[in-house]
């Protein structure tokens, strides 16, 4: 079988493996996919799809989107930009899922209305990496090992956003 043109997907993958002291079966494992199937990615044989490399790079603790541009499923300089700030928005701890999540939908509406979309296989791999997130915030809220957002009703803010002395918002 030849090669088919996924750049170094696979000696990017194989030596991320190596470094994460794993073996191919074991990978195969922990991304849910079968050994010789990822032993054929390893060789180029095979183009894997976004959501095999998303599942691959969550087992190795690497970004999808490297494997993404890798594959050549990104263009990685056109959606470099879009990728940092998608998952800047995403790991910002101040915000909640709702919150990071009408967030990127605004951004994404100002992209499409300047001229530019997200790639159809980049988009279905980060709905799927939010839908981890968000099922994964919500295990946490129920095992009580993340705190819940403080909801308290607060009284009147100054302009620097601090909050107002009682005393004079009283009189």
């Amino acid at each position: 079988m030849a090669s088919l043109n996924v750049g170094n997907l696979g000696e990017y993958l194989r030596e991320q493996r190596r470094n994460a002291q794993l073996s191919l079966r074991q990978l195969a494992d922990a991304a849910g996919v079968s050994n010789p199937y990822l032993s054929q990615i390893e060789r180029g044989l095979r183009k894997p799809s976004a959501e095999v490399l998303q599942q691959v790079a969550k087992a190795l603790r690497i970004s999808a989107e490297t494997l993404y541009v890798r594959a050549g499923i990104l263009d990685a300089e056109r959606d470099r930009d879009e990728v940092e700030t998608r998952a800047v928005i995403l790991a910002d701890p101040t915000l909640n899922e709702r919150q990071k999540q009408v967030l990127l939908q605004i951004y994404e509406s100002f992209r499409k209305e300047n001229g530019f979309e997200i790639t159809p296989d980049l988009a279905q791999g980060m709905a799927q990496d939010m839908a981890q997130d968000e099922a994964q915030g919500v295990a946490e809220n129920i095992s009580g090992t993340q705190q819940a957002p403080d909801t308290a009703v607060r009284g009147p803010r100054t302009a620097d956003g601090s909050d107002a002395d009682p005393q004079q918002s009283a009189s």
